[in-house]
């Protein structure tokens, strides 16, 4: 039998664990070109707890790298962010994809890399976030933030496929590669000028 100062400590305990406030995360996913560099400028994010480099918006499940590459399976190179929306918000992540991680004017292509699994793609959750995100899309283009249309589809979330380890990570791994210093390290330098209370080492 379980004496009763033990068993009221044991409630006790389990009342102040639920007061805790629990950390609440969401996710957010965004397809700009090679997910290199997208998933390198959102892990230097304030508030984003992890990034994923996968597939979506096509039809092949569990797609290979080079599957995708052939442009067949509607998929293109995507990141799945998640974040904590305590410390960034959606609209702030938009910014940062919108702003340094992709250029939204071009079709179907991001830097050297083209084909239709380069082409960029926010993925929003619900009608509410579609709406948020053309919203800001509007904005932009009302401001005249850049020279050329905005060209960066808007779709509802579609499944997404982890891409194989090797992907994962890879500008930050492999830093000094040509492609990186040439593509991707610009992003990141652009992410510190622009959004400076959002950057942080990693």
């Amino acid at each position: 039998m379980i004496p009763r100062l033990v068993l009221a400590s044991i409630a006790l305990a389990g009342i102040a664990e639920s007061a805790r406030p629990q950390s609440q995360e969401a996710e957010a996913v965004f397809a700009g070109g090679c997910f290199w560099g997208v998933q390198w400028v959102f892990e230097h994010v304030r508030g984003v707890t992890g990034v994923v480099s996968g597939y979506s918006g096509g039809v092949l499940a569990n797609p290979t790298y080079d599957q995708v590459g052939t442009g067949r399976t509607g998929h293109a190179e995507s990141v799945r962010v998640t974040y904590d929306p305590s410390k960034v918000s959606y609209r702030q992540l938009l910014e940062v994809f919108y702003r340094v991680a992709h250029d939204p004017t071009t079709r179907d292509r991001q830097g050297p890399d083209v084909g239709s699994d380069y082409r960029a793609i926010v993925f929003a959750k619900d009608s509410m976030q579609l709406r948020e995100v053309s919203v800001y899309v509007s904005e932009l283009t009302a401001q005249r933030v850049f020279r050329k249309p905005i060209v960066t589809e808007l779709r509802l979330r579609q499944p997404f496929y982890e891409a194989e380890p090797y992907h994962q990570r890879y500008a930050e791994l492999h830093p000094t590669e040509p492609y990186i210093v040439i593509n991707d390290a610009p992003k990141l330098k652009r992410l510190q000028q622009m959004f400076p209370q959002l950057y942080v080492v990693r």
